[in-house]
């Protein structure tokens, strides 16, 4: 029996459980708050003069090593004194790191409060989009939300998920960190261009396997294995490597289009489109995209169970 693997299925269980009861804690401190400080205080000290790419990368790629060195330690120094410890350290990670039900509720309030004004749709939205929100539409409001619920389901779902399979909980933890790293500092724009290089494209690798597994789970989820093609073709329309994919899923499952000009910073940035349909966005595709959401992670879950239950029990040696 490999010890092993069983100490990884049973603290992913009881962590994703958890997140689908509670959430995010708004009460609580959450690592990636920390993250997020230690990110900003860093860029605000060292993204100046001159070598940002270099001091970019240094300061990148030492907080992704470092938070997968301490998440290590923490759990080694939990498993000398009683390897039970380390499990339930391990199930918090798990917890604090997935956002599945958070990320359901948030596109589901934006949604509600577009309803009943584009201004309030319009402050919902920017709770979970990096975008320009104040000059947005009610059908642009509700695209930003549904690209961010298929975006983040790789993000928050099914890539943490992917490297707790791999790394275990330190590669959940660092997964993390390397994500907050791409969401605050790896923009294109001047300030950030050279200083948030290596953060996005450290970004592109690690989601590069789970970009493409949460397409393939969206499209199993839907039903419609034909729109594989559809997805292969569309997701490469996308300025990011990964992000396409799953949002062409999530296009392809609705018969709608995203993309599109936006502004970010206050800088006009014409995204492609993704899609072959322009068409109004209702609440019934919020509900369709939510259950797909659903389904996918299950799906993820079921894979990744499955995996570690054989490697438990199952000697695989020759």
């Amino acid at each position: 029996m490999d010890l092993i693997c069983l100490y990884r299925l049973i603290p992913l269980l009881t962590g994703w459980i958890a997140d689908r009861l509670f959430g995010d804690p708004p009460m609580m401190p959450h690592p990636v708050v920390g993250f997020g400080k230690v990110i900003a205080w860093g860029e605000k000290t060292i993204n100046k003069g001159k070598r940002r790419k270099a001091k970019g990368a240094f300061f990148s790629i030492s907080l992704i090593v470092l938070s997968f060195l301490l998440m290590y330690a923490l759990l080694a120094g939990f498993t000398a004194i009683h390897p039970s410890l380390a499990v339930v350290l391990s199930a918090i990670v798990v917890f604090y790191c997935l956002a599945g039900k958070t990320l359901i509720k948030e596109v589901r309030q934006v949604f509600v409060a577009t309803d009943r004004s584009v201004e309030e749709g319009r402050r919902q939205v920017a709770r979970i989009v990096g975008r320009d929100t104040f000059e947005l539409s009610p059908q642009q409001v509700r695209t930003a939300a549904l690209e961010t619920l298929a975006e983040n389901l790789n993000d928050g779902v099914i890539a943490p998920i992917f490297w707790f399979l791999v790394l275990g909980a330190p590669g959940m933890f660092a997964y993390k960190m390397v994500n907050t790293l791409d969401s605050m500092i790896g923009y294109k724009n001047e300030r950030y261009k050279e200083f948030g290089c290596w953060a996005a494209r450290i970004d592109d690798i690690a989601n590069y396997i789970p970009a493409r597994l949460t397409a393939a789970l969206m499209v199993i989820a839907s039903g419609n294995l034909s729109l594989f093609a559809f997805v292969r073709r569309q997701g490469r329309h996308h300025a990011s490597p990964n992000s396409g994919y799953p949002e062409a899923a999530l296009a392809g499952i609705l018969g709608c289009r995203f993309g599109g000009p936006n502004s970010y910073f206050g800088q006009r940035v014409d995204k492609p489109y993704i899609g072959e349909r322009e068409r109004e966005l209702t609440t019934m595709d919020m509900q369709r995209a939510i259950q797909i959401n659903r389904r996918a992670e299950i799906g993820m879950l079921l894979c990744v169970v499955i995996v570690l239950i054989v490697c438990t029990f199952v000697d695989l040696s020759i």
